[in-house]
């Protein structure tokens, strides 16, 4: 095998041998990679270990490490070291070059560049690159793209090896990269704290690493500065939180850095006067101090002053006679009085109480008086949804705001609404950043109608607007709460209102709810999958795609990101002939369906739709998707950390949809904190025909029984204020 050695500094039995990464086998969230590879002789070979983290196909490696034996998959080269090197040959050189990894070229041009320079390719781009212009098909345009990118996966390739060093995963580079370009070295080796949320991936333990190897004293200012930073961005991520208490935030730093409280109060004050953070006195005690990030103090703030402006604003909707509804229960005739006379209200209520119909009617009403109706929701399921259940057109908030990436000069300055009536539906899901938005879009005089239940889980972002608002007397609200005949036939609607109660649903259940009782947590992601692949497709003559999996959380055999890769396995499996991509530890091949987990607004595209991947495209270094409402979109790879698989999400990622078949894990194993009954009540609430639990009995009763942690918020306190 070519240039494999005895390496005698480290093991008698150790080889060393230079290969080209030929396809990546499997990437795990450890950064343990498994990767097929082949020698300058044609021997081919599998190498594995996490040394190989952030390979890519058509890669020069040097691989130092020791044969063993797999007991499943066989013979192997376990990688203890990872040399990214410069290919030579010109075989090599075409292999490289045409693998992906340069956007633009292809096998044929990269075969065409190669035949032209032969050895010197290299060294032709980097010292000469206006004579690739000599290749036939490479104008102006092509060589400029070809540079670029030969120096971006150059960079890259520098900065995987740095953060080798500091014992970081490689898989950052690429984010670094594209946060800072050129910059990305300085920034890693000089300011590594810059980097804890800019990257995303890169947590203050990971930039603590490099800095305190960098020489950086462990009780540095800046030091202590990015862990206040760090937990504060934790706690709105993780928690949903708006602030945390001062004296919380003073142990969890001391915890995280092992620094004394007061160099930590030194942190806090000189954040605090450079504006970087906020400390205000507590909500409910003037005698504590809590401490808030910018953003989310600043729109907390400008939240409440603009529902505080829409409720005193006299109505500019224009009153006539109209004609009741008599098919209207009473609550729901209440609900239309109040919105034609309140400028902002709250409807909610639980399933099968008509929230739908109830807007129907309010939309119907007011257009019938002359007034203008806009229908959205923050999703565009929810949206679609919405227009289906009320025969109206919908849009998603987002595209109603027209809404523009913001930036710290222009917060909250979005383009009025033109509408007399607003009514946003799925209101829950709406977070502080957006309700912020919405609201300051709203002229004075509009009504603003916000639909939802309450009792779901709040939203992913920061904040629980929904509840907050309802907890201001101020406010005017109806609670819808008669379940109607229809609706009380249903299994899952019986199943919802009974945990939304805190009892546990009739088991094993039955009209479309059901509950299959096993211990193992194998078994139950074993079971899980069968039901979603085989058993329920088959029974109900359905296509998988229309049965979805839910779980409580990411990790373990019954969270998504395990549950994802075996139905992705089973669903959309690899072959001969299908282009994919790895990103991380995620593959990306035609026909996987995904979810966007950012907003992208040059796109179009908005967290929580759906779409299904149409072509991965490594020449041009490029995923086209199709949206679920029929256009094209592409992410090139270094942008795919804004996409996530489809195949197994969260329960909070499903919010705003709904799914024929809804199949769950509910195991201790999957619980912790997550085994709530907002969350619960959720999951179980997203199936239209059918929800089946598969778990324990005891994880059930869990959920039903616990009711979530209160999100740190003062937004009552600061909209009863803003009323006084």
């Amino acid at each position: 095998m070519a240039r494999a050695r005895p390496d005698e500094a480290e093991n008698t039995s150790a080889v060393t041998v230079e290969v080209t990464v030929e396809q990546l086998v499997h990437v795990g969230d450890d950064d343990y990679t498994v990767a097929r590879a082949s020698a300058d002789d044609g021997a081919a070979f599998v190498a594995a270990g996490r040394a190989l983290a952030g390979a890519q196909p058509g890669e020069r490696l040097l691989l130092s490490g020791e044969w063993g034996e797999h007991p499943r998959f066989g013979a192997r080269l376990q990688v203890r070291r990872c040399e990214r090197v410069a290919p030579s040959t010109v075989r090599a050189i075409a292999l490289y070059l045409g693998s992906g990894l340069i956007r633009g070229v292809g096998p044929r041009l990269a075969h065409a560049i190669v035949s032209h320079f032969g050895e010197e390719t290299l060294k032709v781009i980097d010292t000469e690159p206006a004579r690739l212009r000599e290749v036939v098909n490479i104008g102006a345009i092509r060589q400029a793209q070809i540079v670029e990118a030969w120096a971006e996966q150059k960079a890259v390739a520098a900065l995987m090896v740095a953060l080798q060093g500091f014992g970081v995963s490689p898989l950052l580079a690429a984010k670094i990269y594209q946060t800072y370009g050129d910059e990305s070295l300085h920034v890693l080796t000089t300011d590594p704290y810059q980097l804890v949320g800019r990257v995303r991936g890169i947590a203050f333990q990971s930039a603590d690493r490099i800095a305190l190897r960098s020489g950086v004293p462990e009780d540095s200012p800046q030091r202590v500065k990015a862990a206040v930073v760090d937990r504060i961005e934790a706690a709105a991520a993780g928690g949903g939180h708006c602030f945390v208490p001062f004296r919380a935030l003073v142990a969890q730093v001391a915890a995280l850095v092992e620094q004394d409280e007061p160099k930590i109060r030194q942190a806090v004050d000189a954040l605090h006067a450079d504006r970087r953070v906020v400390v205000e006195t507590a909500p409910d005690d003037p005698g504590r101090l809590v401490v808030y990030g910018k953003q989310e103090h600043s729109r907390e703030v400008a939240l409440a002053g603009h529902l505080a402006r829409l409720l005193r604003a006299p109505s500019a909707l224009r009153l006539r006679p109209y004609q009741e509804d008599d098919a209207l229960h009473d609550d729901q005739r209440a609900a239309v009085n109040l919105v034609l006379t309140s400028t902002v209200t709250v409807l909610t209520g639980g399933p099968g109480c008509g929230k739908s119909h109830t807007v129907s009617a309010i939309a119907a009403t007011v257009r019938a008086m002359g007034g203008r109706v806009t229908l959205a929701a923050p999703t565009g399921k929810a949206a679609k949804r919405l227009s289906e259940l009320t025969g109206l057109p919908a849009m998603t908030v987002h595209r109603m705001l027209a809404q523009q990436p913001e930036d710290d000069g222009a917060l909250f300055q979005e383009r009025p609404v033109e509408a007399d009536l607003i009514v946003v539906d799925e209101a829950s899901m709406l977070d502080l950043q957006l309700a912020t938005r919405l609201a300051s879009a709203v002229p004075s005089g509009s009504h603003l109608l916000l639909v939802g239940d309450s009792d779901q889980l709040p939203s992913i972002g920061p904040g629980r607007v929904l509840a907050d608002l309802l907890s201001v007397e101020e406010i005017p609200r109806v609670r819808l709460t008669h379940v109607f005949r229809q609706a009380q036939d249903s299994g899952i609607i019986r199943a919802a209102h009974r945990v939304r109660a805190g009892e546990l649903p009739g088991l094993p259940g039955g009209g479309g709810f059901w509950f299959e009782e096993l211990d193992d947590p194998v078994a139950v992601a074993d079971r899980v999958i069968h039901l979603a692949t085989e058993a329920i497709p088959r029974k109900q003559g359905i296509r998988p795609d229309q049965v979805q999996v839910l779980c409580p959380m990411r990790k373990g055999v019954t969270g998504t990101v395990e549950l994802g890769r075996r139905l992705q396995d089973k669903l959309n499996p690899p072959g001969d002939g299908i282009d994919e991509h790895w990103y991380g530890s995620s593959v990306y091949r035609a026909g996987d369906r995904v979810l966007p987990i950012r907003n992208n607004y040059d796109k179009g595209v908005f967290n929580g739709e759906t779409a299904t991947v149409t072509a991965v495209d490594p020449r041009e270094r490029l995923v086209e998707l199709r949206t679920d409402d029929g256009r094209t979109v592409e992410y090139a790879f270094d942008e795919l950390d804004e996409l996530t698989h489809a195949y197994a999400i969260s329960v909070h990622r499903s919010q705003g949809s709904e799914y024929p078949f809804v199949v769950a894990p509910i195991v201790a194993e999957s619980g912790g904190i997550m085994l709530r009954r907002s969350l619960l009540y959720t999951l179980v609430t997203r199936a239209r025909s059918w929800v089946v639990l598969v778990g324990r009995l005891e994880a059930l009763e869990t959920a039903v029984h616990t009711l979530g942690r209160r999100r740190n918020t003062a937004l009552p306190r600061r909209l009863a204020l803003a009323l006084a």
